[in-house]
């Protein structure tokens, strides 16, 4: 019989368990096992009972890469196995960390060492391989993959260690702004997009990318905008770059955590990422594989970080196979719609073949279903469908915009909703993440907020209306902005200011934004 599609990977995380437990106690690989055997055992059973049924091809899959190591070997049916509930019972394995992951953790703060990395790195592709034993993972087993990941994590950082894809602690290193390789466009902050991390990575916005969320969502770039980023430069940029190497997907799902607020946002994202990875490794593997959509609506106002998170989840399909070059090309209704007949499509087309290999952000979308049955969105839109059609292995198409207008757009041809078929909602962020992100935004241009500066910025932002349009991160910036250009008259008044006082922001400095 076939070997399963999952004994590979019980067998490297086996190995691999055994070995960093026989280095840690002294004893060999050989005496620590049964202890890897176990803990396998647990992780397949785990994912399998998720959703509280088995498969036979599930349980056959466990007989052949699990049932062999244990002692006695098992050797059973499915039947005679969901009969006996072999995996039944175990979901809830994942929801706390395990003796041995917590040993591991353990060890590797007494003694700087990252065994608990190839722990977390075997552990959730064993999870992933699981999943894919079948055609299609059911939600609770996506759903229970993510809580595994999160508990393993919080051991890390219960025990102050740096998670896996940030090699010096746990918020990613100063690395320039988060644009793909390919990318040609400018960040709103007015800072060209650069390159990095250790290496040869790239992108990562420092400190928890307080830049772009504090201002990645500004104009729109298209033809003839400042930016550019809708026409030749992010197309030349990819032709000219083909060797540049997909980013670890670890270090994207680092780069996701460690954004401000969006719990929701990132709990869905997590969970397209490990669909889209199962969906991967039965590629890999031969096996048939079920077509998921890629395209997303993002609703939300402005600030609430669609641009960043964008930008990332495009990397993120890079990683992952789906688009070619990992781009992401910015634009809006003004530079797909033009004023006369037979223009739109061309002028439409233009920038779509721009966004061809990564993915393309439509910012207040809405907007090309306006204007009646005349109107030319409407041909912007046709033109859009087909092309998501023509290109569904190598473009991604993100629509964006409040919530009621898209519900619109998506009801304005039937190719829309059949296509976009995940929506993710960016809340307003709450007060606390709106004070965070200004400190990150300190912290990225070398200021520091004193506490007085903190509290009187908490303040002012508490007081600001959260109507629709509020600004969010975007006002923030502003508000910081604000901040630096006060703290700089104040230094002018100053005869010799010293590193510190340059550095400081103090309450004084905070002005609510309008009030210059």
């Amino acid at each position: 019989m076939k070997p399963s599609p999952i004994r590979g990977d019980v067998d490297a995380f086996v190995e691999a368990v055994a070995d960093d437990l026989g280095a840690l106690s002294g004893r060999g690989t050989e005496r620590h096992r049964a202890d890897a055997v176990a803990e396998a055992t647990n992780i397949v059973s785990a994912v399998m009972d998720a959703d509280g049924r088995s498969t036979d091809a599930e349980l056959w899959a466990f007989v052949d890469a699990v049932g062999r190591l244990l002692d006695p070997p098992l050797v059973d049916t499915p039947a005679r196995l969901r009969e006996a509930r072999v995996t039944a019972g175990r979901r809830h394995w994942v929801e706390s960390p395990s003796t041995l992951l917590d040993l591991l953790v353990r060890a590797d703060r007494r003694d700087g060492t990252r065994r608990a990395d190839r722990y977390y790195v075997r552990a959730l592709a064993l999870a992933h391989a699981v999943a894919a034993v079948d055609l299609v993972p059911s939600i609770e087993e996506v759903a229970a993959i993510d809580r595994f990941r999160s508990t393993i994590l919080s051991a890390f950082d219960l025990h102050g260690l740096s998670r896996p894809g940030l090699p010096t602690g746990r918020r990613p290193p100063d690395a320039g702004s988060p644009s793909s390789p390919t990318s040609g466009r400018v960040d709103t902050d007015g800072s060209t997009p650069s390159s990095g991390r250790p290496g040869g990575q790239t992108g990562g916005q420092p400190n928890g990318h307080a830049g772009d969320q504090a201002g990645g969502e500004g104009r729109s770039a298209g033809p003839g905008s400042t930016a550019d980023a809708a026409t030749g430069p992010a197309a030349a940029d990819t032709a000219t770059h083909p060797e540049v190497p997909p980013e670890p997907l670890e270090v994207l799902l680092a780069e996701l955590d460690e954004l401000v607020g969006l719990d929701a946002v990132k709990a869905e994202i997590r969970r397209l990422t490990s669909l889209l990875r199962v969906q991967q490794l039965r590629g890999e593997r031969g096996l048939k594989v079920y077509e998921t959509s890629h395209h997303l609506v993002f609703t939300g106002n402005p600030g609430t970080g669609k641009t960043t998170v964008a930008r990332l989840i495009s990397r993120i399909y890079r990683s992952l196979g789906v688009v070619t070059s990992g781009h992401l090309v910015e634009t809006d209704r003004s530079y797909l719609v033009a004023g006369y007949v037979g223009q739109t499509a061309v002028k439409t087309k233009a920038v779509l073949e721009s966004s061809l290999g990564g993915t393309l952000l439509i910012d207040e979308a809405y907007a090309l279903a306006r204007g009646g049955e005349n109107d030319f969105g409407r041909e912007a839109i046709d033109t859009l469908v087909k092309f998501m059609e023509d290109h569904r292995d190598d473009v991604a198409i993100v629509a964006a915009g409040y919530p009621e207008e898209m519900a619109t757009f998506i009801e304005a041809n039937p190719g829309l909703k059949s296509r976009f078929t995940r929506t993710l909602h960016f809340a307003d962020y709450t007060t606390d993440e709106l004070v965070e992100i200004f400190a990150k935004l300190g912290e990225k241009h070398q200021y520091h907020a004193s506490e007085g500066a903190l509290a009187t910025a908490r303040a002012v932002i508490a007081t600001e209306p959260r109507t629709r349009g509020f600004g969010n991160a975007r006002y923030v910036r502003n508000l910081f902005e604000g901040a630096v250009a006060h703290q700089a008259a104040r230094m002018g008044g100053l005869l010799d200011p010293d590193t510190e006082q340059l550095a400081t922001l103090v309450a004084h400095d905070i002005v609510p934004v309008g009030e210059r």
